[in-house]
């Protein structure tokens, strides 16, 4: 069962997931990263551009999912390196110190609690998150074209291609896309029409929000929903 809560951590969100007998479904892109927390280990989920399976039997998982575009600054690593891509904190930090880190968790009488604590522990030792980053997000959230949101935020397409490489792990464009899905999906989810909801999400017609569903999470909208 997946269960989320607000974090202390501002724009962050503290999740736990643990099996229910229904199986897990797969793990949609976001434009999000995470930290995460599972039999002993922690590990840095990358930003995705497509479905992530699991792999394994099912089990036990906590994290912090950070907003879109925060979390590189607090891993010490740009987003790209890590796009697709699910990998042990030690790989990106002293593997003495994630020792001690994982040792705290273990023995916390409140993991997830000690998880988010590793977050804004690290948060408040880095430099905050830049702002036009923030606003980039918001923009397109709303469904403005990225010329147009280059133009508002008075910087050059290749200037703003580039930094999105190294906060979100893409470009633009597919951050614009991934969120679009987003948007679709929780329209979808509260009972909206297809038709409906492929207009108010910002996609030119019905069709268009099923062939981009199917090319970012390898799934009809309606399978993916699970009306089959």
């Amino acid at each position: 069962m997946y269960v989320e809560r607000a974090s202390r951590l501002t724009g962050a969100v503290v999740w736990t997931n643990t099996p229910d007998g229904t199986g897990g479904g797969p793990v949609l892109p976001d434009g999000c990263m995470d930290l995460l927390w599972s039999e002993g280990r922690l590990l840095v989920a990358g930003p995705d551009t497509r479905p992530h399976v699991p792999e394994g039997p099912p089990r036990s998982w906590a994290g912090v999912r950070f907003y879109p575009g925060t979390a590189p600054a607090l891993l010490g690593v740009p987003a790209y390196e890590l796009r697709d891509l699910r990998v042990d904190l030690a790989d990106l930090w002293p593997a003495a110190r994630v020792r001690r880190l994982c040792e705290g968790v273990e023995a916390a009488p409140d993991p997830v609690a000690a998880l988010e604590g590793i977050a804004l522990d690290r948060a408040a030792r880095t430099t905050a998150p830049d702002p036009l980053l923030h606003r980039l997000v918001e923009r397109l959230d709303e469904g403005r074209p990225v010329s147009v949101t280059a133009a508002e935020l008075g910087i050059g397409t290749r200037t703003l291609h580039r930094r999105c490489l190294a906060a979100f792990g893409y470009g633009p464009k597919t951050l614009a896309r991934i969120l679009r899905l987003q948007r679709a999906l929780a329209l979808a989810r509260a009972g909206t029409p297809y038709a409906e909801t492929a207009l108010r999400a910002g996609y030119a017609d019905q069709p268009h929000l099923a062939r981009e569903t199917r090319e970012l999470t390898g799934m009809p909208l309606g399978t993916l929903l699970g009306g089959g």
